[in-house]
């Protein structure tokens, strides 16, 4: 697949241009659509191996990868943090050297986000961000993906978060629409706002495509005529200490059919998964008429190969 985006690396979704974002997702509607069609296998990256690094459990971003690399017809070479060196003492950096040696592409999932910045550095071959603390590019790329199936043109739709405004999703779904130019309505409680990086590079891009965020405390005002109500567990991975201390700040943001009713008759909700049923989602929402959950998780595969199939050499 001829693509001018060989070779890059994909940190974060503020280093790509609206064209190139909608390349693509356009790419993974055909991917998609293929699929369907009967192409299970379609060999654009014969031979190509990436290795997958995870330094956090994975359910969807391990599947998916490796998944999409084998219908793309490479292989996908599952690495734990525990099982390198890594945790000798060698360097990421040595790592990331000793890695653009052996294979085409790396997929990490890490903890803290400079780990991924230092990896692509040092790195000859494209880095994909399977997730960091700071980031999840590859998840809101498939939430875009999946707020185009399902309703269209996402700047001419009102896109709520409710929950923890300084989540790695948000942070990137928030870039993400940045760049295609669209708004996005965040509904979180004082002192769960994005983070300071995210918002500075949000300003950056909405200078120059016009694109809003608008911050509601109060999530019933917020989804008030939502097209897309989306939610994120509100303890994540490494902030297990604050959890009774995120419980109660966050509980007025569950999202209940209450909650819903205030959207439009026809929202979707959506979760990245996976889901604290009873916390910041009731079933009956998530299980219910508004839910596209399962759609979303199913779409990482297709953007996935879409991403590996445009990125690596």
């Amino acid at each position: 697949m001829v693509s001018i985006l060989k070779g890059r690396d994909l940190i974060t979704l503020a280093d790509y241009t609206r064209e190139e974002l909608l390349f693509i997702l356009d790419t993974a509607r055909a991917l998609k659509e293929r699929y369907y069609m009967g192409e299970k296998v379609i060999p654009l990256l014969k031979g190509r191996v990436l290795a997958m690094i995870f330094e956090k459990p994975s359910t969807r971003t391990r599947v998916s990868f490796e998944v999409a690399m084998q219908q793309l017809g490479g292989h996908a070479m599952y690495l734990g943090w525990r099982e390198l060196q890594l945790t000798r003492g060698e360097t990421i950096a040595d790592t990331a050297r000793v890695l653009s040696r052996y294979v085409d592409g790396i997929m990490a999932r890490v903890y803290e986000h400079e780990k991924l910045v230092e990896l692509a550095k040092y790195s000859d071959k494209p880095v994909i961000n399977g997730l960091s603390d700071l980031l999840h590019p590859v998840q809101a790329l498939s939430d875009i993906y999946t707020i185009m199936e399902k309703k269209g043109d996402p700047r001419k739709l009102k896109i709520v978060f409710v929950g923890d405004g300084g989540d790695n999703v948000v942070h990137s779904l928030l870039l993400g629409l940045a760049v295609l130019g669209a708004n996005l309505t965040i509904s979180s409680p004082k002192g769960y706002d994005p983070h300071p990086w995210v918002m500075k590079k949000f300003n950056e891009i909405s200078a120059r495509t016009g694109a809003q965020l608008d911050i509601e405390r109060d999530p019933y005002k917020a989804v008030s005529n939502a097209d897309v109500v989306y939610t994120d567990v509100w303890v994540s991975m490494g902030q297990e200490t604050e959890r009774e201390k995120r419980i109660r700040d966050l509980e007025p943001y569950r999202v209940t059919v209450e909650l819903m009713k205030n959207a439009k008759d026809n929202a979707i909700f959506m979760h990245c998964l996976p889901a604290h049923r009873g916390e910041e989602v009731v079933d009956e929402v998530i299980d219910g008429k508004w839910s596209v959950v399962w759609e979303q998780a199913e779409n990482r595969l297709h953007v996935q190969k879409a991403v590996l199939a445009l990125l690596i050499p």
